[in-house]
């Protein structure tokens, strides 16, 4: 029985005593990756912004004192222009831009948009010790673990009489003790 080597390592290249892939990577995993991020949601590291109420006049005002045009439509004509703008908008409502959003702030209607939207900086688990849940759900925020010594409900039986119950995160070390279980045998 012959096997081709040359369909085997079409894709392999020699140099030295190394062999090295020429077929182009997929980038698939950083996609994949991407993906992933996109899907769970990913807090950055924001600060939390409530916008006043009078954001349209506030940003006339900054468009007067710049001797812009304040219709929503104006389109700021430069980057010297957006730049002293956007910065006098920051002074005035302690709320930058991040950069991922400034190529989208072409005009004045478009910023009033910017200031307008709320910046909500909580934490989705967090937001549910704040909402009313139905009365057949209920999620427990601080987990219980067993200890023989301190447990009450079980008078010290556990169901599993072999497994230790290790804290190994320096978070709860201070909070919760842990157990090494007794073995019979080594």
């Amino acid at each position: 029985m012959q096997v081709n080597l040359g369909k085997i390592f079409k894709n392999v290249q020699t140099r030295g005593n190394k062999l090295y892939s020429t077929k182009p990577q997929s980038g698939g995993e950083l996609k994949a990756l991407g993906q992933s991020l996109s899907s769970k949601g990913f807090l950055r590291p924001y600060k939390q912004y409530v916008p006043p109420e009078n954001v349209a006049d506030q940003v006339k005002n900054i468009c007067l004192s710049l001797e812009l045009s304040s219709e929503p439509k104006y389109k700021l004509a430069n980057l010297d222009e957006k730049f002293k703008f956007l910065q006098s908008c920051f002074t005035d409502f302690k709320h930058s831009v991040p950069n991922s959003k400034l190529h989208e702030l072409k005009t004045i209607g478009d910023v009033i948009r910017f200031y307008k939207t709320p910046v909500n900086t909580t934490v989705s688990y967090d937001a549910l010790k704040q909402i009313k849940l139905p009365e057949n759900l209920h999620i427990q925020y601080d987990y219980v673990r067993f200890h023989p010594d301190t447990d009450a409900k079980f008078n010290g039986q556990t169901a599993f009489p072999k497994s230790s119950t290790l804290v190994t995160g320096l978070k709860y070390r201070g909070r919760y003790e842990g157990h090494e279980a007794k073995r019979s045998w080594p």
